[in-house]
């Protein structure tokens, strides 16, 4: 697992996606206190989260199409300068007292953007840095990584400067992190992009289409497109918006009580991610990735029968390793197989799907648990995702293509820097 680090390019672009971690995890804590210092309320703090996640959907594709034109080296650094400005502009305003809540917003929708373009960036940028054989470790740092530091250490900080002084603290030290990534990537050579010449002269809605043209006579890429927004649709709401009311109804619990299974969630993605990015690559990869995320929705039904605290918590855990651990596998077969001047689109499409029908999710979710009660909504969130992973399985008969198409025996491939 460590050979990637064994690479200057890579040991310097893991430490600016951890300051970037770092910074998000800062400002996802530190943006709902600055909305309530604000005079805000429930209400805003929804609208700051909306403007947020619409600025990913509406970005990423786009950065999709970027991400194959233009160096994905010199776009990181681009959102990370991005990043310190809005971020750090908005500290300031904070602690002159000038900021308003349209000010927040901007920043929100900033956010959104430069989160939605980074991912399509950095998964197109990975394989010119790592050889094939390193890209299954490389991915499992990134998902080690963004449980512990974005979803942990990250909101940790940030309350520390909140209860220090003010958010406006926490979205300096934000902003001050976005520094040090952007240092990162600087100090990274150039690296020559993997792009065909015709790429800059097509238009970006063609570009765009040739991403889903691409998808679409991929049978291994629509099926687990097409799965992933069941999956989505199917728990991101339960998870996100009705676990906090089955602990208060069936434990008697409080938000100290959720956050602690919101931390085994973390703890099992991190533990998740190192298992995958430890072991070879599986020769059945695309049967054991559907198997899991088919059977990942398992712990919701625990959710909804709980009666003690340490349910939810083993049952978290259980969840988190489930979900996170064959996204490892998923950027792995991303950066093998999918052509490199198709990359970053393809890699947008998949960031698109992730996001796209979680506010859908969640809006469903609490109107669903009304109709037929908490725990069915949490026993068929469970329960569901398995028939459609058959179904889709099936359908474009993956025992076959993973047969035809092994990761284990890929060449290695030249890297930017081997050094």
């Amino acid at each position: 697992m460590l050979r990637p680090f064994e690479r200057p390019q890579y040991r310097r672009l893991a430490l600016g996606l951890l300051f970037a971690l770092f910074a998000d995890g800062i400002w996802t804590m530190a943006v709902v206190w600055q909305v309530i210092d604000l005079g805000g309320g429930a209400g805003q703090v929804s609208i700051v989260s909306a403007v947020s996640a619409l600025g990913m959907m509406v970005s990423t594709l786009g950065g999709g199409v970027l991400a194959d034109r233009v160096s994905q080296r010199l776009i990181i650094i681009a959102l990370e300068v991005l990043k310190v400005v809005a971020v750090g502009t908005a500290g300031v305003a904070a602690f002159t007292g000038h900021l308003t809540f349209v000010h927040l917003v901007g920043v929100a929708a900033i956010s959104g953007v430069t989160t939605g373009v980074y991912y399509p960036a950095y998964s197109a940028l990975l394989p010119n840095v790592v050889a094939a054989q390193e890209l299954q470790a490389a991915n499992g740092v990134e998902g080690f990584l963004r449980p512990v530091v974005f979803q942990a250490l990250g909101p940790v900080v940030a309350g520390a400067a909140i209860a220090i002084a003010s958010p406006g603290l926490a979205l300096i030290v934000s902003a001050g992190s976005s520094v040090g990534a952007a240092l990162c990537y600087l100090s990274m050579k150039p690296i020559e992009s993997r792009v065909h010449s015709r790429a800059a002269a097509s238009s970006i809605i063609g570009d765009v289409v040739d991403g889903f043209r691409y998808m679409w006579r991929t049978p291994w890429l629509w099926a687990t497109l097409f799965f992933a927004t069941f999956l989505v649709l199917l728990t991101m709401g339960p998870i996100e918006v009705l676990v906090p009311f089955a602990i208060r109804e069936r434990v008697h619990g409080d938000a100290a009580d959720h956050s602690l299974v919101l931390a085994a969630f973390g703890a099992g993605a991190a533990i998740g991610s190192l298992i995958f990015a430890a072991i070879p690559i599986p020769r059945r990869y695309l049967t054991i990735m559907f198997g899991l995320w088919g059977l990942c929705g398992v712990p919701l039904v625990f959710f909804g029968v709980a009666e003690h605290l340490w349910v939810f918590i083993v049952a978290a855990l259980v969840l988190g390793v489930a979900f996170d651990g064959p996204m490892v596998l998923w950027g792995t077969l991303l950066q093998r197989r999918v052509p490199p001047e198709l990359l970053g689109r393809v890699a947008s499409l998949d960031f698109f799907v992730s996001v796209a029908l979680m506010p859908v999710s969640m809006a469903l979710a609490a109107p669903v648990a009304d109709a037929i009660g908490l725990t069915s909504t949490f026993v068929l969130g469970g329960l569901l995702p398995l028939p459609f992973a058959i179904v889709f399985y099936m359908l474009a008969r993956l025992w076959r293509d993973e047969l035809a198409n092994p990761l284990r025996e890929a060449e290695p491939v030249s890297v930017g820097d081997a050094q």
